[in-house]
């Protein structure tokens, strides 16, 4: 207990040094000031709408039976926000037979490890202090889901207590849980067993979505019946968060609390398991935490990504053909790096599964399981994906490298082979994924073209976000705080007239391929301006490096 202690307060000094340091420099409290200003100004708006308007209490309407009818929006809103959870659970799961979970940094593996403490007692603190990052991320995330729904719903300190709850010891657990499967593991060799199980329980909890779906009248009718129903509520960890949260709803603590006593149950049998089968466990979270530190450098910018890293093919041997000389050099490297990191430079395994997905949902909405606008709104998520693909680009450091500046070329022949390879895939995906949809949905033959130049267009926004404050600003705090007001002023500027647009287009006509077109051609406009910045920039780069 003595030990407990002294790492609890060697952590109370690092917290006042920190606070120290904020003090020394305020400025690092601006986006959680903004953050905060933004939340309580969404609390005003929406609480005065309240007061202007106040609701009508509706009663459900009876069938023939005189049984309440089904309310198949709010069934669907409930099993989609549970379906999203079991997924996490399942990806956590399956992640943790490939590689462990560390608790630690690197100055508590060079400090703590070699200290005259005992190691159960290091494990047990850390493995409780975890729980501290998912409180508060928490606590911002229904701080802000709050404001959004402050006038349909009273947040009172207990509906928001159970919902922090419910969402900080979700992800607070499955830590404890990666740990003890990969405990496990080092002592008994048990990993493919506990492989299997993990996909044997996805293909049930599928089976759960799939069958009832089935036997309904329409697909999206059944298909989330079972796991929003009350008794799922005990499914573990899952149900046990749902219960929790759904305070808001049934007003009943108790019921509540025992929920949150099971989470408590179940970590203290995850403890003690981690205690009896650890051991000495320092060896098997080196790695672990080399590995997390080595990725908060990549983020940092203090290290450039590995080859390697995310690499599904990193070990094959390539024979390449000739790509020729000057510019093209940055689409060999880019041609090269990708076949590192999938099976095909061009049209990879993960693409094949986003293709497949989109045309499963075209072939659902054909036979009337989904409508067409599921269909619709997985177009608009890969646009958002490949929006924050483009913001997530990683080798734009390259660009200032002497490399990059003495290859004899132009510069818009060296962006243009920057981003080659890019368009590229996204074209070869786009055709993939649209062209066999159209024909299988039997939808407008315009989505195709229209959807092929809005997910480029995105991807170039997205790219033009991450460029022009890496290549343009030398301070690493001018571009932390620059790329969030390129962000708000496109989003301000740019995508909400072209939503703006497509919205009015929708209405007008009632049909997608219209408002496909007004955000497209919105979005033109911003991607050409930005494209166009880009290069002025690219011709004012400095001889120097990163």
């Amino acid at each position: 207990m003595y030990e407990i202690r002294l790492l609890l307060r060697k952590d109370i000094l690092i917290l006042i040094n920190n606070i120290k340091l904020i003090f020394r420099n305020p400025v690092r409290l601006l986006p959680y000031a903004g953050i905060g200003g933004y939340i309580f100004f969404m609390y005003y708006l929406r609480l005065k709408n309240r007061e202007d308007d106040v609701p009508a209490t509706e009663m459900p309407e009876l069938d023939l039976n005189g049984l309440p009818e089904v309310n198949f929006a709010m069934q669907n809103i409930v099993g989609a926000v549970t379906l999203l959870a079991l997924v996490i659970l399942i990806y956590q799961l399956f992640n943790a037979t490939k590689k462990n979970v560390s608790f630690f940094k690197m100055a508590d593996v060079n400090l703590l490890f070699t200290a005259p403490v005992k190691p159960e007692n290091i494990l047990i603190y850390y493995m409780a202090r975890s729980i501290l990052p998912s409180l508060g991320g928490a606590i911002i995330f229904v701080a802000y889901a709050s404001s959004q729904a402050i006038d349909t719903y009273e947040m009172t300190v207990g509906n928001f207590v159970f919902l922090v709850l419910a969402a900080a010891l979700f992800f607070f657990i499955v830590s404890p849980i990666k740990f003890l499967v990969y405990t496990l593991n080092s002592k008994y060799d048990v990993m493919e067993y506990i492989r299997s199980g993990v996909i044997v329980l996805a293909i049930l909890l599928s089976g759960m979505i799939i069958l009832p779906g089935l036997m309904a009248e329409k697909f999206w009718q059944g298909m989330f019946a079972w796991i929003t129903s009350p008794w799922f509520d005990f499914f573990p960890i899952v149900g046990w968060s749902r219960g929790i949260g759904t305070y808001i709803l049934h007003q009943n603590p108790i019921l509540s609390i025992g929920f949150v006593l099971l989470y408590a149950i179940a970590y203290f049998v995850i403890l003690k398991l981690v205690i009896r089968f650890a051991g000495y466990y320092y060896e098997d979270v080196l790695d672990a935490t080399k590995s997390n530190e080595e990725q908060l450098e990549k983020v940092k910018g203090k290290k450039e990504v590995a080859e390697s890293t995310y690499s599904l093919n990193s070990k094959k041997k390539l024979a390449l053909p000739d790509f020729g000389t000057g510019a093209q050099a940055f689409y060999w490297r880019n041609y090269v790096h990708s076949s590192r990191q999938d099976f095909h430079p061009l049209f990879g395994l993960y693409s094949l599964i986003m293709v497949g997905i989109g045309i499963v949902f075209a072939g659902l909405s054909l036979f009337d399981w989904f409508s067409h606008y599921v269909f619709y709104g997985y177009l608009l998520f890969m646009l958002f994906i490949y929006f924050f693909a483009g913001i997530g680009r990683a080798n734009v450091g390259d660009l200032k490298k002497p490399f990059f500046i003495l290859i004899p070329a132009s510069w818009s022949s060296k962006f243009w082979n920057m981003i080659k390879l890019d368009i590229l895939q996204i074209t070869l995906f786009s055709v993939a994924l649209i062209v066999p949809s159209v024909l299988i949905a039997g939808l407008n033959w315009f989505i195709a073209p229209l959807f092929l130049l809005a997910i480029i267009e995105v991807y170039l926004i997205g790219f033009g976000i991450n460029i022009i404050p890496q290549i343009a600003l030398d301070e690493g705090w001018d571009r932390k705080l620059i790329k969030p007001f390129m962000i708000g002023g496109i989003v301000l500027f740019g995508f909400v007239p072209a939503l703006a647009f497509s919205i009015v287009a929708f209405v007008a006509s009632k049909q997608f391929v219209w408002a496909l077109f007004g955000g497209t051609f919105g979005m033109f406009f911003v991607a050409a301006i930005l494209m166009h910045v880009t290069l002025d920039v690219l011709k004012r780069l400095e001889f120097k490096e990163v």
